[in-house]
């Protein structure tokens, strides 16, 4: 059974009753993460933050998060201000307060201004970083795993005919235990010495794994091999800088972990790297040595980047390593009391540094889309839980899970009896 569009809109109809707290964000102080990640108290003054939808538990929130209240007041009045004065803004201050936001961003990934450019969000940084990459010549080979983003999947698939090269596929081995991870990684670099360029997730969007990045990345350098980085779903999600990657080439998403509005993301080129990468479309409203000339967006909708300053200032309140305990916190609760479920598959290992937020989960034996909409749609229809199914995992199919900062202890509660109720339910998951 598929969600019925009536029900869908009567939930988004809901969001504009929900009850909303403007009060400012006041973090205890001096208490560790991992012990404010259990202070559900604390989580739901957090919560009253953000403007949800009570007609559901949304537990779908990798796609894009939702803005925090001062977020969202910023977003509008940015809006209001772009329409006022159009393009008097775009002409005057635009290009300096935009160049603000460049430096915030630099600040918290411990990097300089001049190697950031913003874009509109991480498939356009993506985009533009694969199609620029000026390393390949006619015979070399591309490569990517079955866990990468579908989009930049398909822009190196792209590079075969616009750069006469191979691609290459690796599947990511379950269970994806870090030693796994990393000799599937070291085994690939070394049986195809034509590759010049690896694409690697930080952090996937189908499962949720955590790659040790920074260990792959010298394993590519050790064969003269390339990595972009797509931190698209981790930056703001989990605690980190690139010196932690080891990054010469990233794309970030902010209206995804940073709660930015949607239409907002940079990329990252070391700068030593610059000439690397091509300018798009041979652009020259900045000269070659500009990092800006990597993005030509056209005139695109400036609300967005003018607000990321209101989103930092939120994350910056509640604070990276807080997010990411109370994240992995949301995660290991739900996880941990279906572990014994029979037929329950968790894509995610136990180790804490190959996951945050995002984990999927597989009924054994249930491996197609079919199989997996039906439990979605199960989720929905008789627990109003939301989830989504997603393809492209070698194994088979799967359902994400995404808790966010406004999902309570007792949401992931409810979808852990869920589960247990699904395991009993197989007639209703199999219609």
């Amino acid at each position: 059974m598929s969600l019925s569009r009536r029900r869908m809109v009567a939930g988004l109809g809901a969001l504009a009753a929900g009850p909303v707290l403007a009060d400012p964000l006041i973090v205890p102080p001096g208490v560790a993460p991992e012990r404010l990640a259990r202070d559900e108290p604390f989580w739901a003054a957090v919560a009253r933050q953000f403007r949800v939808s009570a007609e559901f538990v949304n537990l779908e929130n990798g796609y894009y998060g939702i803005m925090p209240e001062p977020v969202r007041r910023a977003y509008h009045r940015n809006v209001d201000h772009l329409n006022e004065v159009s393009s008097y803004l775009l002409r005057t201050t635009y290009k300096a307060q935009a160049d603000q936001v460049r430096q915030r961003i630099a600040a918290l990934l411990g990097v300089a201004m001049e190697e950031i450019a913003l874009t509109r969000g991480g498939t356009e940084a993506l985009q533009n970083l694969i199609a620029g990459y000026r390393g390949l010549r006619p015979g070399d080979a591309v490569m990517y795993a079955d866990l990468d983003y579908h989009s930049a999947q398909y822009a190196m698939n792209w590079l075969r005919d616009r750069r006469t090269v191979r691609v290459e596929r690796l599947v990511i081995p379950e269970p994806a235990t870090r030693r796994a991870v990393l000799d599937t990684y070291a085994q690939a670099l070394r049986e195809r010495p034509g590759v010049k360029l690896l694409l690697l997730s930080h952090m996937n969007n189908r499962t949720g794994l955590v790659l040790p990045v920074k260990q792959i990345t010298a394993l590519a350098r050790a064969h003269g091999v390339d990595v972009i980085v797509d931190a698209a779903h981790s930056w703001g999600q989990l605690d980190f800088t690139i010196a932690d990657l080891d990054a010469e080439f990233a794309a970030f998403s902010l209206h995804k972990w940073m709660g930015a509005p949607l239409g907002s993301g940079f990329l990252y080129i070391r700068q030593d790297r610059l000439a690397d990468v091509d300018r798009v479309f041979a652009d020259e409203t900045y000269p070659p040595q500009d990092i800006r000339s990597r993005v030509h967006s056209g005139t695109m909708d400036v609300a967005p980047i003018l607000t990321v300053g209101a989103a930092l200032d939120f994350h910056d309140a509640l604070g990276a390593a807080r997010k990411q305990a109370r994240l992995r916190y949301l995660r290991d609760r739900w996880v941990h009391q279906v572990r014994d479920v029979p037929g329950v598959e968790i894509l995610t290992p136990e180790d804490p540094a190959m996951y945050g937020a995002i984990t999927a989960f597989r009924v054994s034996g249930r491996t197609s889309e079919a199989d997996n909409l039906a439990i979605t749609d199960h989720l929905m229809s008789r627990h109003r839980i939301f989830t989504v199914r997603r393809g492209g995992v070698s194994a088979g199919d799967c359902v994400r899970v995404t808790p966010a900062l406004f999902t309570s202890a007792d949401d992931v509660d409810r979808l852990a009896l869920a589960l247990r109720d699904l395991a009993t339910s197989r007639p209703m998951v199999d219609a």
